[in-house]
């Protein structure tokens, strides 16, 4: 572990201190033995703001730098999405770049991966019942009176409705939760709540799903795990399991008030991706 007082960034930018004591000990346990130490991370709304378009979202600027300076330190950093792995690797910004090799996108919850080593992707056959949803969800969406503004996102795997567009962002979401449940359970897939997003997938992957796999293929020591949103409960659920196992772990939320679930669980609360990527810096600077 490098000097707490030599490293200008790490004066800069103290490591904030977990409020639970379990929370301190994943923490001092990282630090002790970090080519062991797993540090896990949600996409949007945690390494990348959160925007009303998708499609627009892009890394937080400081990301890639922070976790190229922390990759090296550590024994894998892992992006765990509900987007496709490729998506967010173009999206983050993270094909070819030094120093993050130990970097995997574990995408569509862990039913595709991308490494950086090879810079390819591995994925099982998609489900047949995302094709059916595809092909009817318009139809629900219409029958449903959906607001001006409600749009569908092509995940390729999955597909996902979004409302925050709309006229009446809550409205909309509210209305179209029954039926397009009713959709997804008709063809076998699950909807998946978010912020102002319903996700229409198969069952059995999720986060926390593809977040344990990934611990124990790497037999890691200790687990930092970020994220902001709905989807990252089975992650922090996941943790929780792992910390009464006796593996030390560190839940942070990047900071939201429309979450209050995650932030309620977390161990640290960090400003939005700015605060993810205040940490991140701090880790790199204090393992160097």
């Amino acid at each position: 572990m490098g000097s707490h007082t030599t490293d200008s960034t790490d004066s800069a930018n103290p490591l904030p201190t977990p409020v639970t004591r379990a929370g301190q000990d994943g923490l001092a346990a990282l630090l002790a033995a970090p080519r062991t130490a797993l540090i896990g991370l949600d996409f949007d709304g945690t390494l990348a703001p959160i925007v009303a378009d998708p499609e627009q979202a892009r890394a937080h600027p400081g990301a890639v730098p922070a976790l190229a300076a922390l990759a090296p330190e550590v024994a894998s950093v892992a992006v765990v999405t509900g987007r496709p792995a490729g998506v967010a690797v173009r999206h983050g910004g993270f094909a070819g770049v030094p120093g993050l090799d130990h970097l995997v996108v574990l995408g569509h919850y862990g039913a595709e991966r991308w490494d950086a080593v090879s810079g390819t992707v591995s994925a099982p056959a998609p489900h047949p019942g995302v094709a059916a949803v595809r092909a009817e969800l318009p139809g629900v969406l219409d029958r449903a009176g959906a607001w001006h503004g409600t749009w569908i996102e092509e995940k390729g795997r999955a597909l996902a409705v979004h409302t925050r567009r709309a006229d009446d962002p809550e409205a909309a979401y509210d209305a179209l939760r029954g039926p397009l449940t009713d959709l997804a359970t008709r063809h076998g897939l699950i909807v998946e709540p978010g912020r102002l997003v319903l996700e229409l997938r198969p069952p059995g992957m999720d986060k926390g799903v593809a977040l344990l796999e990934y611990v124990r293929e790497i037999s890691a020591g200790a687990v930092l795990y970020a994220g902001d949103d709905l989807g990252d409960l089975p992650a922090f659920a996941a943790l929780e399991k792992l910390r009464s196992d006796g593996l030390p772990t560190l839940l942070v939320c990047s900071g939201s008030t429309e979450v209050t679930e995650l932030s309620d669980r977390a161990d640290l609360v960090v400003n939005g991706p700015e605060g993810v990527v205040s940490l991140l810096r701090s880790l790199a600077a204090e393992l160097r």
